[in-house]
């Protein structure tokens, strides 16, 4: 008996040793524990994909093994990942491979930026994204489709402000979502128009992008799977590791593919929009939440934002007497934000 038991111990000692066997250590480092008994180290151990010890190097070793991949960080600074707990990822993605207009310091670099990337492609193709910023650009003054028509005038193009709330359409994109002087605003939204002739300026906020959206044809798979690499390529080189994505439909099929395949690089919680609040109980009820990719709620508001003028505020904003903002379209009809409020906490989202 005795000597069975004397082989048990030894066995646990070798099944202990045989785990203990790291997959990655990283050694001579600065290491920020966010462990205020000890925030500072200079080696960790990675098993199975989790951080399983920190510490010094001579306390680390005993994790290395054959197969165990080693890291020497020759003293640099290393820190837990950074979360970013609302972007909308996909839509980053897309201003890294297309155009990125929110650094441009004046209209000569907005105007020459966007002719030469209209210059590259066919005619016909869509220009989108964009992030301007006209407080940055424009000394506040909001730019026209008159502005950019003469620099695309073979592309529709449907740039949106940063803040995401004001879209500037040109002249052709505007014909194709056939808004014209007597186009009329859709609840939640503002068509700025012309003060002497009438006509639509270009600018569109809110609920009234819609009408061009709707007209832009859908990313295809390919495209959006592309727009997700850029993305999660950006967000490892600054650190982001996890993210929570305020994101459309389209959005999360081209995670589900990314998870499929191994590829998905950053973990992913999904908030999805109020008004599908249903269908997104039969997605939670569905699919296999797991630590890469899960579902965690929804988003809504009722107002638009201070950066495009349409934030909803008590008394009208300083540059513009006739404005105290609007409420958006997941406001209408009235009381449906409410209702959908109660219907999606009662079903535990």
């Amino acid at each position: 008996m005795r000597y069975l038991f004397g082989f048990f111990i030894l066995m646990l000692l070798s099944a202990c040793s045989r785990q203990q066997k790291a997959d990655l250590v990283v050694t001579n480092a600065k290491i920020w524990t966010v462990n205020p008994n000890q925030p500072e180290v200079e080696a960790l151990t990675v098993q199975n994909g989790k951080i399983a010890a920190v510490g010094s190097a001579a306390e680390i070793e005993k994790w290395i093994g054959n197969s165990t991949r080693v890291i020497d960080a020759a003293g640099k600074r290393i820190v837990p990942g950074f979360t970013d707990a609302h972007t909308h990822f996909l839509t980053g993605g897309q201003s890294l491979i297309t155009i990125d207009l929110r650094d441009c310091q004046n209209e000569q670099e907005f105007l020459s930026r966007l002719k030469a990337y209209a210059d590259k492609l066919p005619a016909g193709r869509w220009i989108t994204g964009g992030n301007w910023d006209h407080e940055r650009t424009f000394g506040g003054v909001l730019p026209t489709r008159q502005l950019i028509d003469k620099v695309t005038p073979n592309n529709p193009v449907a740039i949106n402000r940063t803040d995401g709330h004001t879209l500037l359409a040109n002249s052709l994109a505007l014909r194709k979502a056939k808004i014209t002087i007597d186009t009329s605003e859709p609840e939640g939204g503002v068509i700025i128009k012309d003060r002497r002739t009438g006509e639509p300026t270009g600018i569109l906020k809110d609920a009234a992008m819609g009408l061009v959206y709707n007209v832009i044809p859908d990313a295809t798979p390919e495209e959006l799977d592309e727009t997700l690499a850029a993305a999660m390529k950006h967000a490892a080189e600054v650190g982001v590791t996890s993210i929570h994505d305020m994101l459309g439909w389209n959005d999360w099929s081209a995670y589900e593919r990314a998870r499929s395949k191994g590829t998905l690089t950053v973990r992913v919680r999904a908030y999805f929009p109020i008004s599908t609040w249903e269908r997104v109980v039969t997605l939670r009820d569905s699919v296999k939440n797991d630590e890469w990719l899960r579902v965690g709620g929804l988003k809504g508001f009722v107002d638009g934002s201070l950066g495009s003028s349409t934030a909803l505020m008590f008394a009208p904003f300083a540059d513009d007497s006739t404005n105290q903002g609007t409420y958006v379209s997941d406001w209408f009809p009235a009381g449906i934000m409410h209702q959908r409020v109660k219907a999606a906490d009662a079903a535990g989202l």
